[in-house]
């Protein structure tokens, strides 16, 4: 993985959002910048300097659905109940799988390929989206930060090339005007209108049926699975261990057949932090005690994060006390290991939250 030499050595480190950004877009770069705060994550997709996506975590379903009924005034069709519901599916499946980071574009990929919505109308409508997560975004204060080549957006249709400039401006502008937070959606504006489809979708045009939800047939969907799912078939599990001991994570790796495991380990919490999300996990061991940012806090992090939410984590530690033991499940760990350990108590562990 290439990764462009921007500063991140401390996970609280003080962050510019609009710095960061126009850092970024000096160069004609494509790929996707992650930010990290304590509370909340956001990524941003670039291609050749231009901004093509962004989004918030565990915020975007509500976002695209509230824009959908905005426009379902003039696009009828965006208003059914069936629509909504398979939305659901597509975001439900990326949480269930793994398979897919950015959900909220690919049901807009759908909506087009079903025939709801032009190209041109899915432009205005990432455009909003844009506009509400930079917004979000320009206010943070601290947090830690990675920008990637390697982009889950490669893979999709391009709908836009935003000028990253522009929108901070706009976004700057609505923050400094505390009046116009009840602003009305560009939507309303005649030079920003979203142009109704000629003719209308039919409702006969627009049902969904069971075999549309199995397998969302745009091609680019398709495209996604391959490039982010496992191959649980033959039954591989992954095992993500954290821990800053090279002698705890050879042992690890020793302890767990490769038939059956493929065993990821990082030996800096930070750089495991970045890129962890590129691994999707079965499992992760997690060592208490490591500079710079223990295991209680990543293991917060994590959980806060929509992918990681259920995904088991073990706390590995020489602690036995029951304060650390309580400690960790108040971090919603899953799980407690004592060093040292052997490889029957690593293995029945690991298979309690695995079958």
């Amino acid at each position: 993985m290439k990764i462009l030499p921007i500063s991140r050595y401390r996970f609280f480190q003080k962050i510019q959002p609009v710095a960061l950004l126009k850092k970024i877009t000096s160069n004609p770069v494509t790929g996707c910048l992650q930010v990290f705060s304590v509370s909340d994550s956001w990524s941003f997709d670039f291609r050749e300097g231009k901004l093509i996506y962004a989004s918030r975590a565990d915020k975007m379903f509500n976002l695209l659905y509230a824009k959908l009924q905005q426009y379902s005034k003039q696009i009828p069709a965006l208003g059914q109940k069936k629509v909504y519901q398979q939305l659901r599916v597509i975001f439900q499946k990326s949480i269930d799988n793994q398979a897919i980071l950015n959900p909220d574009y690919l049901a807009i990929c759908w909506l087009v390929d079903q025939k709801l919505i032009t190209a041109t109308q899915a432009k205005v409508i990432i455009k909003e989206l844009v506009s509400e997560v930079l917004s979000s975004f320009l206010s943070v204060k601290e947090g830690s930060y990675e920008f990637t080549t390697e982009t889950f957006m490669g893979n999709m249709p391009n709908f836009c090339n935003l000028d990253v400039n522009l929108f901070i401006e706009n976004c700057q502008q609505k923050l400094q005007n505390p009046e116009n937070k009840n602003h009305k959606v560009i939507l309303n504006r005649t030079s920003n209108q979203i142009p109704t489809q000629q003719p209308l979708p039919k409702p006969g045009s627009t049902q969904i049926n069971s075999q549309a939800t199995n397998q969302t047939t745009n091609h680019s969907y398709k495209n996604g699975q391959r490039l982010h799912q496992q191959n649980f078939r033959n039954k591989v599990y992954t095992i993500v261990c954290i821990d800053d001991s090279p002698t705890v994570l050879n042992a690890i790796q020793c302890f767990l057949d490769e038939q059956f495991f493929n065993v990821i380990g990082f030996s800096e919490p930070l750089k495991a932090l970045m890129q962890i999300l590129n691994t999707n996990p079965d499992l992760i061991l997690l060592d208490i005690e490591m500079p710079n940012l223990d295991g209680y806090e990543l293991c917060s992090l994590l959980r806060k994060h929509t992918y990681f939410k259920d995904v088991p984590v073990i706390m590995v530690t020489g602690r036995k006390g029951l304060i650390d033991r309580a400690k960790a499940k108040m971090f919603r760990a899953s799980g407690y290991l004592t060093k040292p350990f052997t490889q029957g108590e690593l293995l029945k562990i690991i298979f309690q939250h695995l079958v």
